[in-house]
């Protein structure tokens, strides 16, 4: 049966969200691969709202596996307080709905207190970061001090675990003016918390290959974009981990053969929260009006998000790293009532052409994109359900899209009801 990974291939907050509860529904399985509750995912499910930034998108669904993988890091207070938040929206949530990764490491109080207090130490080291401690948290499990939720089920284990982490800690807030850690009340309250996230405790790896070869259909989703990626994202202003498909094996613990389709999720524009390089920003009252129409405010963070054209370049790029194998484009109802629209297809920089961004920050700062003009459309595509809905010049966009970031459009969004989607090829399909 075919699995699916679904990646952002741009930025973030491409409405992956939407396309994940979408897919669900021919899913058995859905499992997150990385990041933490820094990301966020807005689902509409018959008018009813829910917002999620750490739970996989498919607990909404009833009769579906929901999994946390290991490339994730877990704040565990987070985990409670959004199950107890959907379980106050009707959702049933139990250890046979949702599993946890044995080995997922754990973000701390101590991981956000790091994260904000070397963001606000001076503007040349500002990342953009939401402060939550993913960063930090992703720091101590490259450097071997993590406490993962397996250590939660022992004291002895949980203690020098702890005590491990804050030899690093200790030292780095001294060295910051900050207070050290108060040990005993961080393991006491570990302590507390570990009975509530030790019932979904499971070998992950495990439970998903024995369902793989039964049969079931895995959906691995991601949070943020690949130009977010630890490697292939615009450095240093990127998550902490690796955001592009190849991730989706390492992070439940799954061989890359069991993955039969990547399907990259791509704004019909191009948006950013916070820092670093946007060639195609707007800074007009085109970019205005995306931001209006598209209401692009953060949902953890509500930070207002930098909108600019559709860069076909970047989306061209991300499909590589990826291996995209067919694209969701979404927002595309957006694009409503542009006189004219453009799509940058490529740089120029210091006299030269590129059709890709370079890797180099100071290269990237002075890229000047390359627009394209096209012609825009006056009627609605909102809630369009097949092509035949469609103005003939949005079709002259979608296919122009296609070209230019050499992968196919597989679904269409036209709004963020799950059922305002126009289908072209099924990434499910044997």
């Amino acid at each position: 049966m075919a699995n699916v990974v679904v990646v952002g291939a741009q930025w973030g907050d491409e409405g992956k969200g939407k396309i994940v509860d979408w897919l669900s529904e021919r899913a058995d399985i859905i499992a997150r691969f990385q990041g933490g509750h820094n990301a966020g995912h807005t689902l509409v499910i018959d008018g009813k709202v829910y917002k999620l930034s750490l739970l996989p998108s498919g607990i909404v669904r009833g009769g579906k596996l929901s999994v946390i993988g290991n490339g994730v890091v877990l704040d565990p207070w987070h985990l409670v307080k959004e199950i107890e938040q959907l379980r106050g929206q009707g959702v049933t949530i139990t250890p046979e709905t949702l599993m946890v990764a044995e080995n997922t490491p754990l973000i701390l109080p101590l991981h956000g207190e790091l994260d904000r207090a070397r963001e606000g130490q001076t503007d040349v080291a500002k990342i953009g970061t939401t402060g939550r401690g993913i960063g930090p948290a992703y720091e101590d499990k490259v450097g071997r001090r993590a406490i993962r939720v397996a250590d939660l089920a022992d004291a002895a284990t949980l203690e020098l675990r702890v005590d491990r982490a804050l030899v690093h800690h200790n030292a780095l807030r001294s060295g910051l003016g900050m207070e050290p850690v108060d040990r005993d009340k961080l393991i006491a309250d570990l302590k507390a918390i570990a009975p509530s996230v030790l019932e979904y405790a499971a070998p992950v790896w495990k439970v998903l290959n024995e369902q793989r070869k039964a049969g079931k259909r895995i959906l691995f989703e991601g949070a943020q974009g690949a130009l977010l990626d630890i490697d292939f994202g615009t450095y240093p202003f990127v998550t902490s981990s690796n955001v592009i498909a190849g991730q989706a094996a390492t992070g439940v613990g799954i061989g890359p053969g069991s993955i039969d389709f990547v399907l990259g999720i791509v704004k019909a524009y191009t948006t950013r929260v916070g820092e670093g390089p946007f060639p195609a920003e707007l800074h007009d009252a085109d970019g205005q009006r995306l931001g209006e129409r598209g209401h692009e405010f953060g949902t953890v963070t509500g930070r207002k998000r930098r909108c600019g054209w559709f860069d076909a370049a970047l989306v061209r790029q991300t499909c590589a790293t990826s291996g995209v194998n067919g694209i969701a484009l979404t927002k595309l109802d957006v694009l409503d009532g542009f006189e004219t629209l453009k799509i940058c297809v490529g740089y120029e920089l210091d006299g030269q052409r590129l059709d890709y961004l370079p890797t180099a920050a100071d290269q990237q700062a002075r890229c000047k994109p390359i627009f394209e003009e096209m012609e825009g459309w006056s009627e609605s595509t909102e809630g369009a359900r097949s092509w035949n809905d469609l103005p003939a010049a949005a079709i002259k966009y979608v296919r122009h899209i296609e070209e230019l970031i050499q992968c196919p459009v597989a679904l269409l969004s036209t709004s963020p009801e799950r059922d305002d989607t126009i289908l072209v090829t099924d990434p499910f399909a044997d």
